[in-house]
């Protein structure tokens, strides 16, 4: 039986890096999981969790640094939630992503010998996301060195969360993730909000006014929208704001106000209130431009969707003659950048806005050999009309159902791509198919530089 303690302090070698981006370590045989630590660390840590097969620690301080840690840019990268890889070279997390999808796929789905190419870079690992969401609270979650400095109030923040509790919020200045333009407004915005005389949101009491700020970018038009959500309208006070913002900041081309009473922490609105400028931006992927709106969803990094979008172009492999099914298909983003190499196009998607959005991008675009089915997976797909020579499925983070799995078998296209967010689901979904279908390669795409997450392309094709 192990000897670790939990609270123990103890000094750790580190000696790689486990599935979900921690170090891992190990001592009298048992795993050690170890937050902010990089394989190649010597650390001082402290156990936070213990359990029968392994322990989880973080690190108090680098005793020894790996050769592949670097020193992040940023003064929130130890406590907050969004980007927790900035002290590990880029070089090296592409490295890992990439061994992490060979991972999944062999030890999850039994699936081995299949060519993993390199993780695609970022054309950009900072200042990538075209939309960044900050939480307004009356609770301020305060930095080590900040506990002693009597002139910091506590009574609001707008920020991001720290990991692990809804109710801890860092008050972010800047966002290293973000345009830097980005960080401006958000400044000028803070100002406005506590000068309103008007409460911060309590995440605990459900109370107050405020609830979030979140900005917008679109890359191909080098615009911003700003979308300040409360818990109820008023015109009087935030029309004005929005004149004062768009006159600071000529690229805020679009502010709106969504007001939700729900007390679940989701930034969209019950209404929408356009408060000055325009309703919506656009953004491009490749030649075709896309209308976003406050609530729609489109890829968070623009330049490396273009990446993912090119590689799942040249895995369907398209002459021009085939019939296409989409499934997932959102807002018509993957069927739209395909449109002009295909017969024709159907998606299938379960969001009524989404078909909505896909329907209307296809209108704006000039692009008619798609269309959109509305409605469950499940459901919709036993009464296609259509037999796919080739199928496009990219799922949400969790996956496919059985019942999904067993109806695409059923179509049998000769090829298939799969589009994954998350290669644990990936390699399950794969393994329900793999006696059907070869996979021939897998392409990871890093869409998240700084994060473990890592997106990735898959060829298959049926067996004969």
């Amino acid at each position: 039986m192990s000897s670790i303690r939990k609270k123990q302090e103890m000094e750790l070698l580190v000696t790689d890096m486990a599935f979900g981006g921690r170090g891992l370590a190990r001592v009298e045989g048992m795993a050690v999981f170890v937050d902010e630590a990089v394989a190649g660390d010597r650390v001082r840590a402290r156990i936070f969790k213990k359990k029968k097969r392994h322990a989880e620690a973080k690190a108090l301080e680098v005793l020894s640094p790996s050769p592949d840690r670097v020193a992040p840019p940023c003064a929130y990268a130890s406590w907050c939630g969004g980007c927790k890889w900035q002290y590990l070279s880029y070089e090296k997390q592409l490295e890992y992503k990439t061994r992490q999808v060979g991972e999944a796929l062999e030890h999850l789905a039994g699936i081995r010998d299949v060519v993993i190419h390199p993780a695609l870079p970022s054309p950009e690992i900072f200042h990538y996301r075209n939309k960044m969401e900050f939480t307004c609270t009356d609770s301020r979650w305060l930095l080590p060195e900040e506990l002693q400095n009597p002139d910091i109030k506590k009574d609001s923040a707008i920020g991001l969360h720290v990991p692990g509790a809804f109710d801890r919020v860092l008050d972010i200045e800047r966002c290293h993730i973000q345009p830097e333009m980005a960080n401006g407004i958000l400044a000028f915005i803070r100002k406005e909000i506590l000068a309103s005389g008007r409460p911060m949101y309590g995440l605990r009491s459900h109370e107050g006014f405020w609830r979030f700020v979140t900005l917008r970018h679109s890359v191909a038009d080098d615009v911003f929208m700003v979308n300040l959500v409360t818990k109820e309208p008023d015109e009087a006070l935030l029309k004005p704001l929005a004149e004062r913002l768009r006159e600071a900041f000529p690229s805020v081309t679009s502010v709106v106000n969504n007001v939700t009473r729900r007390k679940a922490g989701v930034a969209i609105g019950e209404e929408e209130i356009l408060l000055s400028g325009e309703a919506a931006i656009y953004d491009a992927i490749g030649p075709f431009r896309f209308k976003i709106s406050a609530n729609s969803f489109f890829q968070t990094n623009t330049r490396a969707a273009e990446g993912l979008y090119a590689k799942t172009a040249e895995y369907a492999a398209l002459s021009g003659g085939e019939r296409v099914l989409d499934l997932y298909s959102g807002t018509g983003t993957i069927p739209i950048y395909l449109s002009e190499k295909a017969s024709e196009i159907t998606g299938i998607e379960i969001v009524e806005s989404a078909v909505a959005d896909a329907r209307r991008n296809c209108l704006e675009n000039g692009v008619e050999n798609c269309r959109f089915l509305l409605g469950d997976m499940k459901d919709v797909l036993p009464g296609l009309d259509v037999k796919p020579d080739v199928i496009i499925i990219d799922p949400p983070r969790a996956g496919m159902h059985p019942d999904v799995v067993a109806r695409i078998l059923t179509l049998a296209p000769e090829r298939m791509v799969y589009v994954s967010c998350n290669p644990a689901t990936m390699a399950r979904d794969l393994a329900m198919m793999k006696e059907a279908y070869e996979v021939l390669e897998v392409q990871p795409v890093d869409m998240f530089p700084h994060t473990f997450h890592i997106e990735a392309v898959a060829r298959l094709r049926r067996k004969l």
